[in-house]
């Protein structure tokens, strides 16, 4: 594998996971991606939701978790209602139920500001895989086992890479930031 093949590789990881923190930013309509990052005390052990319950949306302001096992009820209570997600949980011994209420402008605004953040937070993921690749050309150069010239346009492919990796990320971003505030 080349070095740009192994970058591109690298950023392609840095959207994705930026494309999976913009799904945990609820939109006025039930998604199970809402629940992926809570984390559940379960016998000990910070378990993910979805692996300890079955997660489905009933309808569109509807979020159902049934868990596999009953007993696990009040620590899935507790762990959704101690994270950031902002909604409460209603148990019936059964299943919990999450309604989604509709979002108010001000929530909108904050979420997209979080989803500014998250585009961020993958844009330096990105710019650290570049700074990353330019070192390995750079001491390949040191070491002469390339010329200053394909050093050179080594630099130039990884900052054509950076800067379309980048630009994924801005799509994501604006689909995002149309997505909430066009409800």
């Amino acid at each position: 594998m080349t070095l740009i093949d192994d970058l591109k590789a690298n950023m392609q990881k840095s959207v994705e996971r930026t494309q999976q923190d913009f799904n945990t930013i609820r939109t006025g309509r039930a998604n199970a991606s809402l629940l992926d990052k809570i984390m559940v005390d379960y016998y000990g052990a910070d378990t993910p939701l979805k692996t300890i319950a079955g997660i489905s949306t009933p309808d569109a302001t509807t979020i159902l978790i049934q868990p596999f096992d009953r007993g696990s009820m009040a620590q899935i209570e507790k762990a959704i209602s101690l994270s950031d997600i902002g909604l409460t949980p209603n148990n019936d011994g059964q299943v919990i139920r999450l309604n989604i209420p509709p979002l108010t402008a001000e929530r909108r605004q904050e979420f997209v500001k979080l989803a500014g953040k998250y585009a961020e937070d993958g844009k330096v993921s990105v710019r650290n895989h570049r700074r990353d690749a330019i070192d390995k050309v750079r001491k390949q150069e040191k070491n002469s086992d390339i010329s200053e010239d394909e050093s050179r346009d080594l630099q130039d492919e990884i900052q054509k890479v950076t800067d379309m990796f980048t630009g994924k990320i801005d799509e994501l971003l604006a689909v995002k930031e149309k997505e909430l505030t066009s409800i």
